[in-house]
């Protein structure tokens, strides 16, 4: 059985939520407080966290960066009220791996569930000391290490993805619904400029020492890896 942590202040959609999940044979443990569901992720084992960004003591964002500060790669998937471009991109830097706009539909909530234990699953069984190369770039899939022409360079949960996802088809254009599909567990365009976004963190990290592009833009049909000509 899946144990699912739930962080929401909302006694209603509290209940909704957990009337549901726990009908889809999930165990779910409910708290309403910030500091508390940070806690009780630092001191538990779950398989996803549902979090809510808009909390008393702390806000979602702040339990989010804590999660993550502690090495804690369990699946984390925000609520929020604030669906804003701007707003999806704070949860996703802050360490998150999806989010849902409420109000939402329960059968949506459990796509995006079962999107992100599927891939926290494989994840958990890649195989060890996986390296991906491509030009002077070094991707160790096992340590999660980056480097750039020998120079270590540090990326959130969801850069990486992006990042590996373009290693693993290199010189292949991939449109911004498949790497929505990909990286975000998102099988549809959700309407924001999320990918051109991250496309653009992760070329400015990786071209810091360098001015050597390696993702390039393909005019109305996506990005691709590939060296410059």
């Amino acid at each position: 059985m899946k144990k699912i942590l739930l962080v929401e202040d909302d006694s209603h959609v509290c209940a909704f939520i957990n009337k549901g999940l726990t009908e889809e044979a999930y165990e779910v443990t409910v708290v309403m407080d910030g500091q508390q569901g940070l806690d009780m992720a630092l001191s538990n084992q779950y398989d996803l966290i549902i979090l809510d960004i808009m909390m008393p003591t702390l806000n979602g964002l702040e339990v989010c960066k804590g999660i993550r500060k502690e090495k804690k790669e369990v699946p984390i998937l925000f609520l929020t009220a604030l669906g804003s471009t701007e707003n999806v991109v704070m949860g996703l830097d802050s360490g998150g791996d999806d989010y849902l706009a409420k109000p939402f539909k329960f059968i949506e909530l459990l796509a995006r569930m079962r999107t992100l234990l599927r891939r926290s699953h494989n994840s958990s069984e890649s195989l060890p000391d996986q390296m991906y190369r491509f030009a002077d770039l070094e991707v160790n899939d096992e340590t999660k290490v980056v480097r750039r022409n020998g120079i270590d360079i540090s990326l959130t949960s969801t850069e990486y993805r992006l990042l590996l996802m373009l290693l693993k088809n290199p010189k292949r254009v991939l449109s911004r619904v498949a790497i929505l599909d990909q990286v975000w567990g998102v099988d549809f365009d959700m309407g924001t400029n999320v990918v051109d976004v991250y496309i653009n963190y992760l070329r400015k990290k990786l071209e810091r020492h360098t001015d050597k592009r390696l993702i390039h833009t393909v005019i109305g049909m996506g990005y691709v890896l590939k060296e410059e000509e």
